[in-house]
């Protein structure tokens, strides 16, 4: 059997914008939820996840530290601006773990070589990456505000939080960045043609 990698490690090194949540046990609720989902994934390492099925030029890992960026950078605008209250801790692991669900979704696009073991319990494409990152942030205990903030497409969740918005807005705001410079495209271009999830 192969060792398994250090995906606390791993994760660690990947997301330096964990060490700006506050609060300790939130920090180490977003790196076991990680963890977690590379273990059941069966990836030799987190840089392996691309950021779609059909775009591997831009890893996960590059696109989850732009949308935390811009939904932090978004929220300090919002305080500064408009006097809102946004809770930045639930934003930065909301946003830190709205695609950590890509740990199960994408086992199928990406060579053989990249994973070690995926387990078929979890591994599918059949979930979509902001369930499945739900879940997981549910499975460790993160807390409502943050579980509620991760699933970014309309219709997943009833009531959407303040924080909530800004994680969608961010991640669409990267995910537009990214379609644009890879393929030419809007997010909504790439949608309709490739008819998959988006992120």
């Amino acid at each position: 059997m192969t060792d398994r990698p250090d995906y606390g490690e791993q994760v660690r090194e990947a997301f330096p914008e964990i060490q700006d949540i506050d609060s300790a046990e939130l920090r180490e609720q977003v790196v076991e939820a990680w963890v977690l989902g590379l273990e059941r994934g069966g990836w030799r390492d987190i840089s392996d996840i691309p950021y779609a099925w059909n775009i591997h030029e831009v890893t996960n890992v590059e696109h989850v530290r732009g949308v935390t960026r811009i939904a932090v950078d978004s929220a300090e605008q919002q305080r500064d601006f408009h006097g809102a209250d946004p809770q930045l801790d639930v934003i930065r692991a909301a946003c830190l773990l709205h695609d950590v669900g890509k740990c199960y979704e994408y086992v199928e696009y990406v060579d053989d070589e990249k994973l070690l073991d995926p387990d078929p319990r979890y591994a599918s494409d059949e979930i979509p990456h902001s369930l499945s990152g739900y879940a997981l942030a549910h499975e460790v205990g993160c807390p409502l505000a943050v579980q509620r903030a991760i699933p970014h497409f309309l219709g997943e969740v009833p009531k959407r939080t303040l924080e909530a918005e800004l994680v969608k807005s961010a991640n669409s705001a990267s995910s537009n960045a990214i379609t644009q410079s890879a393929m030419g495209i809007t997010l909504q271009e790439w949608v309709e043609e490739y008819s998959q999830t988006s992120d």
